[in-house]
């Protein structure tokens, strides 16, 4: 991939005043431990009534996943396809429906099911009619019990699907933050993406979004796009700061193997061009990120991870736990093909795939899938990866560890537990020498590098298991 350079130098380099050896900044996005490329068979094929039965179920987050867009961006490798012929999106519901049943029935009534949290995300969930989302709320509350109106409700959208009329179905329901994923309000920056919009159309999508009084707008930008500068990447921050949105959320552009832009890269410059070019682009998305953070937090944003940035004044929508929007916590019901769920002892979901092809055939099975009893496809976390996971998420926020709640949770200390990795990222200026007693915490340049500290944390089995995963 061709990217731009300029002459200025990052104020978060990747040499550390120690000596110790750089190290890429950009591994991986951490939105989920272990990942689903660590992920396997089951077979077994574990009853979910027999896996929930002894989960606390009483503040269970609810994920429901709609894996449909009107278009696949050039760096996109979530689980979605292009459009839905052939009635697909009312086959896809009718499982989805199925689907909920049958783990609402897994649940069980021995004790109350409450849902303290709902997220509706995709792919694109607004790419459903304004009928359709209906039905989709109905199948939250009806068939699952959750109160929308009366817990946290985040939703995903594009400038395309954001419409008066599927937005008005959100507020009415108790929509009270969406998402909008927007990259670029530059034009040229956009294409180059892969990602076909004007930026008259972002503006008009977003006022609708204002005009429908959701409590929440979160704007997604990206930063390290081909030909993209300082300048260009403030004026897609001070366009966005015009709508005075709630969140943003500041990407690194990922070409990730199977997508629009990795083929391209792949056939303009061949992969050992792309090897070369990789430290000027680190450099670049290093330097971009800071510029971002720098005048998000001069214009009354406080940072809570790498990636998220909150205003001042928002409304906080929850009070426990990560707030970054990732799927990480335990008592997590996930429910479409492309949706995680999380117990305590197991992490299952459908198969996984980022080639359209391959997604359009799991798509297509799990619309004819008639038992959803059982999980399929997951992974097992034992007690050291369940330290391991609740280090790495907690870390990668802002606020960082308090050192008393892992010694609630797991009865011993995190420095104990993992001294060698916390050993390095001290050595390499990530920790905070200046945090208060008790509280382990990451420095700006540890945040800065939390793409490379967090696959740093990962244990030697699941990277095995990732290393062994067949693209597909």
């Amino acid at each position: 991939m061709t990217t731009s350079t300029a002459s200025t130098t990052c104020t978060t380099s990747t040499a550390t005043a120690t000596g110790v050896p750089a190290v890429r900044p950009y591994e991986s996005y951490v939105y989920a431990y272990p990942h689903k490329t660590a992920y396997r068979p089951l077979p077994e094929r574990p009853a979910l009534r027999e896996l929930w039965a002894a989960e606390p179920k009483s503040a269970l987050s609810l994920y429901l996943h709609i894996p449909f867009c009107e278009v696949r961006c050039g760096f996109c490798n979530l689980f979605t396809r292009i459009g839905a012929p052939e009635e697909l999106t009312t086959r896809y519901l009718d499982a989805l429906d199925r689907q909920a049943v049958a783990v609402r029935d897994a649940l069980g009534d021995d004790e109350p099911v409450r849902f303290a949290a709902a997220a509706f995300g995709g792919g694109t969930p607004t790419f459903l009619t304004a009928d359709e989302l209906e039905r989709l709320c109905d199948i939250a509350e009806k068939r699952m019990g959750a109160d929308l109106l009366a817990v946290p409700l985040s939703v995903e959208t594009s400038p395309s699907t954001a419409t008066a009329d599927r937005l008005a179905v959100l507020a009415d329901r108790g929509t009270t933050r969406v998402s909008i994923g927007v990259q670029s309000f530059v034009d040229a920056e956009a294409r180059a993406a892969v990602r076909p919009q004007r930026r008259a159309e972002v503006e008009a999508a977003l006022g609708r979004i204002r005009d429908a009084r959701i409590p929440v707008l979160n704007i997604d930008l990206i930063y390290g796009i081909d030909g993209q500068t300082e300048r260009t990447w403030l004026t897609s921050l001070d366009a966005a700061l015009a709508w005075r949105p709630e969140e943003l959320y500041l990407y690194p552009l990922y070409v990730r193997p199977l997508t629009g832009l990795h083929r391209l890269g792949a056939a303009a410059t061949g992969p050992d061009a792309e090897a070369v070019e990789q430290a000027a682009w680190d450099e670049q998305r290093l330097r971009l990120y800071a510029v971002g953070r720098d005048h998000l937090l001069a214009h009354g944003y406080e940072q809570v991870s790498m990636r998220m940035f909150r205003r001042a004044d928002a409304p906080r929508e929850s009070q426990d736990g990560p707030e970054d929007y990732a799927c990480q916590t335990d008592g997590m019901i996930g429910l479409g093909c492309g949706a995680r769920s999380y117990t305590a002892a197991l992490h299952y979901s459908f198969d996984y795939a980022v080639d359209m092809r391959e997604i359009r055939s799991i798509i297509d099975r799990f619309t004819t899938t008639e038992d959803f009893s059982r999980a399929e496809v997951g992974r097992y976390v034992d007690a050291a990866e369940a330290r391991r996971r609740h280090l790495l998420q907690s870390l990668l926020q802002a606020a960082g560890l308090p050192l008393d709640d892992y010694r609630a949770r797991f009865g011993t200390d995190p420095r104990a537990d993992f001294p060698a990795e916390l050993a390095r990222f001290a050595d390499r200026g990530w920790l905070d020498a200046q945090a208060p007693e008790g509280l382990l915490r990451l420095s700006p340049l540890g945040l800065a590098h939390s793409d490379a500290l967090g696959p740093a944390l990962f244990s030697p089995g699941v990277r095995a298991a990732m290393a062994a995963y067949e693209r597909k």
